[in-house]
């Protein structure tokens, strides 16, 4: 059983990032007792490639990839190391296929505004490894078998985005509301997860599923940290929230409970 905890996080609004609300405190409390990690490597629905890409710069910048938020967030930064020899360790672990060693991208703020709850020094080297545009769901699912290796090293894989994610059906008046559909679409995915139905992941054609998941990178993430589920390992939601009737702030932890690890 890999020894290192793999969790995804229904992220939501960047604005997250700026105050302890009840996201903020769920992914806080969650991850009270969590073990420092060699490493984060963060799967993030923000950073979409043609091919495959892991940041591999010593350095990363901090992406401020949205507009018309407070000029607090524009201006936030979370100065985090990278690990150049962990992006080549990364790259050689997914062979055969190719993996650009990236020097531009950074940080966006599907893994900051997460990052910053959970480990607030910015003191641990963080890595993004991008959602190839060109794969299916199974391909993504598959790729995330070979990144399990990882966890016995230390290191921590993030999945960030949102299993429902329609911005065009976004009710602002109902901020703790829930659509019919996305309450039945994210019941399903929870079932599915919690009886180890993983290719059920992959069925998206229904109507709930195509409301749910109109585009599909917010919905990718959560595959990569499914993916790191092995028979004998235990799965547990949490942060069961809904958010103007729309977005799924659902989260999961895959691995022993944190602070059953020594």
């Amino acid at each position: 059983m890999p020894i290192f905890p793999a969790l995804f996080i229904g992220h939501g609004n960047p604005i997250n990032a700026l105050s302890v609300n009840a996201n903020s405190q769920a992914w806080r409390d969650q991850l009270i007792d969590l073990p420092r990690p060699r490493a984060v490597l963060v799967i993030s629905a923000h950073w979409l490639t043609r091919g495959i890409a892991v940041t591999a710069m010593a350095q990363p910048q901090t992406l401020h990839d949205f507009a018309g938020f407070p000029a607090a967030l524009n201006e936030f930064q979370y100065p985090a190391p990278g690990d150049p020899e962990l992006a080549t360790a990364i790259a050689a672990l997914l062979a055969p296929e190719k993996v650009t060693l990236d020097h531009e991208w950074g940080l966006d703020h599907g893994a900051w505004s997460v990052l910053t709850h959970l480990f607030p020094a910015a003191d641990i080297p963080v890595l993004q490894l991008s959602l190839a545009i060109g794969k299916s769901a199974v391909e993504h699912y598959e790729l995330a078998t070979k990144l399990r290796l990882l966890r016995d090293l230390g290191v921590l894989i993030l999945g960030s985005g949102n299993i429902v994610h329609n911005l065009r059906r976004i009710n602002w008046q109902q901020p703790e509301a829930a659509y019919d559909w996305a309450t039945r679409f994210n019941a399903r995915i929870q079932q599915c997860l919690l009886e180890h139905d993983h290719a059920a992941l992959f069925d998206l054609a229904d109507d709930d599923a195509k409301l749910a998941v109109p585009t599909p990178e917010h919905y990718w993430p959560l595959l990569y940290i499914a993916a790191q589920q092995t028979a004998d390992e235990n799965l547990e939601l949490f942060n069961h929230r809904t958010e103007y009737g729309a977005i799924s702030m659902l989260c999961c932890q895959v691995g022993s409970p944190l602070k059953a690890i020594a």
